[in-house]
């Protein structure tokens, strides 16, 4: 599959539909599809005739995350090129959460890692009753460094404080609860839910929109520029652990289907 196919594009009316399209690796993500979607994500900026933006995935899954293949080709490269690298999934999640437009997650199945960081980028999420969640990087000695200021500002510092520590996996209830996920429903219902939260997006003024979606940024202290200058200290972050000796521990444990040294 080229990085084309491994998303989809689909435009209905005013609303645009960005499909994850990796059903065979439960939509995980690598660099060159991070690119891609930047990329197709600036290019929807630029269209004024667009209302609003779904975030969604085919197959059984939303996202599962990182690539396996592309955790195996950074667990081997250098600290510059994992920073580089950190700073390409940074700018994607930064896009994604100032995009000037409505953005909405359609979650199913499992929505781990980045995939959660995908979640908490977007303005309202719903999401199927059945979906799992988890923030398990710290069992491969990381951590979620450039989708932590979306998360954190998603589910709150105490809650991070437990889910960043523990790496443990959480239901769609919980998820709700913890105020990543707004409205769970049976998945057979999913999509009937979600075009009713377009509808309402829809009948709202556009350029209202606009601007109360700035206005949030605003009253919270942060724009694109701010961001941009956190995005580089999670990105070292998270450099400086990929190629500590825990995180290449944890990540050739993981590759080799093995539990990490630091375990018994």
């Amino acid at each position: 599959m080229t990085v084309a196919e491994a998303y989809q594009l689909e435009r209905h009316d005013q609303v645009a539909w960005l499909w994850l399209n990796r059903p065979e690796l439960h939509n995980a993500f690598d660099d060159q599809l991070i690119a891609k979607l930047t990329a197709e994500l600036t290019s929807l900026t630029a269209d004024s005739d667009l209302r609003a933006l779904v975030i969604a995935g085919r197959g059984a899954s939303f996202s599962a995350g990182a690539d396996l293949n592309w955790m195996r080709r950074m667990a081997s490269a250098s600290h510059e090129q994992n920073r580089d690298d950190a700073l390409g999934l940074a700018n994607l999640m930064r896009t994604l959460a100032f995009f000037p437009k409505p953005t909405v997650a359609r979650v199913h199945g499992a929505a781990f890692g980045g995939g959660v960081g995908l979640v908490a980028c977007c303005d309202i999420v719903v999401a199927a009753d059945h979906a799992k969640f988890g923030l398990t990087e710290v069992k491969l000695g990381l951590v979620p460094a450039v989708i932590s200021p979306y998360v954190v500002e998603a589910i709150g510092p105490r809650q991070a404080r437990r889910y960043f520590l523990t790496g443990e996996s959480f239901d769609a209830a919980t998820a709700q609860q913890l105020g990543l996920v707004h409205q769970v429903v049976p998945a057979d219902q999913l999509d009937a839910v979600l075009n009713q939260q377009l509808e309402m997006l829809l009948r709202a003024g556009p350029a209202a929109v606009r601007v109360a979606k700035q206005l949030v940024y605003g009253i919270r202290g942060t724009d694109d520029q701010r961001q941009s200058k956190m995005d580089a200290h999670t990105s070292d972050l998270i450099a400086s652990l990929r190629v500590s000796a825990e995180g290449q521990e944890g990540i050739t444990a993981f590759l080799e289907k093995r539990a990490p040294l630091w375990i018994g």
